[in-house]
């Protein structure tokens, strides 16, 4: 039998089909735009450095993401890729995928929103109260799971590297503790997202918060958030009550009922004071 033979035509319209899908949402190219791995691997380098920080003073991971997910760039601040705690590397991403996917550009809610009607920037440190039993968003840390095949590819070797395998990937991921912060650029115009893991929580938020901030893409100025503090609108929020769950005070701080229902529990050592961050970008 004479093997089946497309016509050309047919052919040439497949192909441009399937290149031109990407382009639909995001022009083929998630991570244009956005600071390079240099720029990443500087701005947590300064990040770490910055005074408040609290926890623990360990090396760190970060990783950015485009608008669609795509991881762009992995970085760390240790001497190698064993310098700082390897499970780490995976929960930077899970953070920025976690702020990426739940944070809106200015202007995308309806303006009869009475939380956010001019956006919303959610941190992953605002999602940890409402993810708990009986919480508002209890599941969503179960949604959207990590595609392991992704994760867990390629040689050690190139981890936090320009050639990290994670780099072009979509891995996926939820993650509902402090360190996950959407990056805005000018306009409050939501450009992807950077998570930071490697100390405590909330000095991965602080951390994150730096760097976010040293890449001047904070600009935030009339976005939204669910921290009540417009100059820092996804900021972490220390409102959970000290208990231990039988009535008796908890003087660490770490189960209770958040008064705002966004709320994140103080972390040992402490960080600073949140308000000390700097404001976004006006």
């Amino acid at each position: 039998m004479a093997p089946h033979r497309w016509p050309f035509a047919a052919i040439a319209g497949l192909v441009l089909s399937v290149i031109s899908l990407p382009a639909l949402a995001d022009g083929g190219r998630p991570c244009a735009g956005l600071p390079g791995w240099g720029a990443l691997q500087s701005a947590l380098a300064a990040a770490i450095g910055a005074p408040g920080n609290g926890g623990l003073g360990f090396n760190m991971w970060a990783t950015m993401v485009g608008n669609d997910g795509t991881i762009c760039a992995v970085a760390f601040s240790g001497s190698d890729y064993t310098g700082q705690w390897l499970g780490s590397r995976l929960i930077s991403a899970q953070k920025a995928n976690t702020a990426n996917d739940f944070s809106l550009s200015k202007g995308a809610p309806p303006a009869s929103s009475p939380l956010h009607a001019s956006g919303l920037a959610l941190s992953t440190a605002n999602l940890y109260s409402a993810v708990q039993p009986g919480g508002s968003l209890y599941g969503l840390q179960h949604s959207n799971p990590v595609d392991p095949e992704i994760a867990y590819q390629g040689s050690a070797s190139l981890f936090g590297t320009p050639y990290d395998p994670l780099v072009g990937q979509r891995a996926g991921g939820v993650n509902v503790f402090g360190g996950g912060l959407a990056l805005y650029a000018a306009g409050g115009v939501k450009v992807g997202a950077v998570g930071v893991s490697g100390d405590t929580s909330c000095t991965d938020h602080f951390v994150a918060w730096h760097l976010r901030h040293n890449l001047r893409l904070d600009h935030l100025a009339n976005v939204g958030g669910v921290s009540g503090d417009a100059q820092h609108p996804d900021n972490i929020v220390y409102d959970i009550k000290p208990t231990n769950g039988d009535g008796l005070l908890n003087p660490n701080g770490n189960v209770g009922a958040s008064a705002s229902g966004y709320g994140h529990p103080t972390c040992s050592p402490p960080t600073g004071d949140p308000t000390s961050l700097p404001a976004v970008i006006p």
